[in-house]
């Protein structure tokens, strides 16, 4: 058992997840679904408890057009006093290859809790490039709104399928600044099979923001990496971040857990821990496309601090708990 009594996983079947812990003391947890049709918000006291929580439906895909196919990795934020989900969507069922269409869309709710059915539409977040587009997030910093992504963009690495991009915003659902790259796939570990560089989220401490990201395949070979700069620097120069030349967080063959990554950040309980959450899943022999095999499971572990300030995030820790939540599913 985990520290703090955590047993993983946490949600069976949920990748690319994220857990917000918000003033009312809920934890308010979305991920992926296996179906890629909707977005689901679940709230729990207790991180354990979101494995049995009930999945409210905010909002599905469209019939046709924009919006209509493969929603992904949806994350939920509390800006300025209203809710926000960031997701990625591609307008139609048409893959070729690798080649996906998809862009970043945001929908906002003014209601104290989210759990309703009023949310709202703001559209598609324009970055200036009309190309592949997915896994946003926010953060707000010294009294800014940064918008990090990861985007396809040829001109700046021919073999890349996404890279790492940050801007600061104009409001949740416009960028006020062109953007500025921050890594692309170029290290052996980030090009297994594909090159890619996606899936940031963002852990202030110690003075420092740690960017982690994921890269590779989404097989055994997915790993995290991570970005480095200090806190009273210029955010939106490359200068100011410093990339780790190994993955942070990576496979457990021992433990028996594969591909972790697509990571975000919460807290326990009582406000003591950082959490790493991520999704891995227990097995490398995958029937078909990894895309649509389903069992990438949302997992925690307690993130320690070395002594020179930065995390270590350890080893992906063994299924405890997977028998319990198939019960519930």
């Amino acid at each position: 058992m985990l520290e703090k009594g955590y047993k993983n996983p946490i949600v069976i079947q949920r990748a690319d997840p994220l857990i917000y812990k918000h003033t009312d003391g809920y934890y308010y947890f979305t991920a992926s679904v296996p179906e890629y049709d909707r977005i689901e918000i679940r709230r729990s006291k207790t991180l354990q408890g979101l494995g049995d929580a009930e999945a409210f439906t905010v909002w599905t895909k469209h019939d046709k057009g924009e919006m209509s196919n493969l929603i992904w990795a949806p994350e939920i934020h509390f800006i300025q006093g209203k809710w926000y989900i960031y997701f990625a969507a591609a307008s139609n069922g048409e893959v070729t290859g690798i080649t996906f269409n998809h862009r970043m869309y945001v929908i906002e709710n003014v209601n104290e809790d989210p759990l309703t059915n009023n949310w709202v539409e703001k559209g598609q977040v324009k970055t200036g490039w009309e190309t592949f587009a997915l896994d946003a997030t926010t953060f707000e910093h010294k009294d800014k709104l940064y918008y990090v992504w990861a985007q396809e963009e040829q001109e700046v690495e021919p073999e890349s399928h996404s890279n790492l991009y940050i801007a600061e915003m104009e409001n949740p659902w416009t960028l006020k600044t062109k953007p500025v790259l921050l890594t692309k796939p170029e290290l052996g570990w980030e090009i297994v099979r594909f090159w890619v560089n996606e899936g940031p989220a963002i852990l202030k401490k110690n003075g420092k923001i740690f960017l982690t990201y994921s890269a590779s395949a989404t097989d055994e070979n997915y790993c995290m990496g991570m970005l480095t700069a200090d806190e009273n620097s210029d955010l939106l120069n490359p200068a100011s971040w410093v990339k780790s030349q190994e993955p942070v967080f990576k496979t457990s063959w021992e433990n028996g857990q594969y591909g972790p990554g697509h990571n975000s950040f919460t807290i326990s309980e009582d406000g003591e821990e950082d959490i790493l959450v991520y999704h891995g899943r227990n097995y490398t022999e995958i029937v078909g496309d990894p895309l649509y095999d389903p069992n990438r499971h949302t997992r925690v572990e307690v993130i320690k601090w070395n002594e020179d300030g930065t995390p270590n995030f350890g080893v992906p820790s063994p299924d405890e708990n997977i028998e319990e939540l198939k019960k519930i599913k």
